[in-house]
């Protein structure tokens, strides 16, 4: 009789064992195995009654879903918790140097003078304005006062045009 008990007893225990399921410990191991397999870095899993907690910064959103997805799949993973995970800010470009915002404004009020024929660069460096190329004789005038006008912050304007 105490044979049998004891084999109700153990088999009892197997059977709630198993019924358990995998200890969060193995969950997190798999999850980590899981995002690594997946080429997912910068991401740590912490797992505390099967809810997975993701962690760590990530390159943008869909790096982030493809962690999410990939913890997920995990067998015996409940939940997965994304809160603590976040994305890298993008880069903010350079603003636009001053010489290229004058040079801008100064090619746009000499386009508006509606020249003809007239072959005219502008550049600009260290805040001094440049301009090269041919004009009219009759135009000249125009060109400069139009440059002087939209010089905005640059110190001066430097006449290297001939005239035609």
């Amino acid at each position: 009789m105490k044979v049998k008990v004891f084999t109700v007893l153990t088999l009892a225990c197997a059977l709630f064992m198993m019924a358990c399921g995998k200890s969060d410990a193995d969950l997190q191991k798999a999850a980590m195995d899981k995002l690594t397999a997946e080429k997912v870095t910068g991401v740590t899993v912490a797992v505390k009654d099967g809810v997975a907690t993701l962690s760590g910064e990530v390159a943008d959103a869909t790096v982030k879903g493809k962690a999410e997805a990939a913890v997920k799949s995990v067998e015996g993973i409940k939940s997965v918790d994304v809160a603590k995970l976040t994305t890298k800010p993008l880069p903010t470009p350079p603003p636009p140097s001053p010489d290229k915002m004058i040079e801008g404004t100064v090619n746009e009020a000499i386009k508006k003078l509606g020249l003809t024929g007239a072959n005219i660069t502008v550049t600009v460096s260290g805040g001094v304005i440049t301009l090269t190329g041919d004009v009219a004789k009759a135009d000249l005038t125009k060109v400069m006062q139009a440059a002087n006008e939209a010089k905005g912050n640059a110190t001066k304007v430097e006449n290297k045009l001939t005239v035609k």
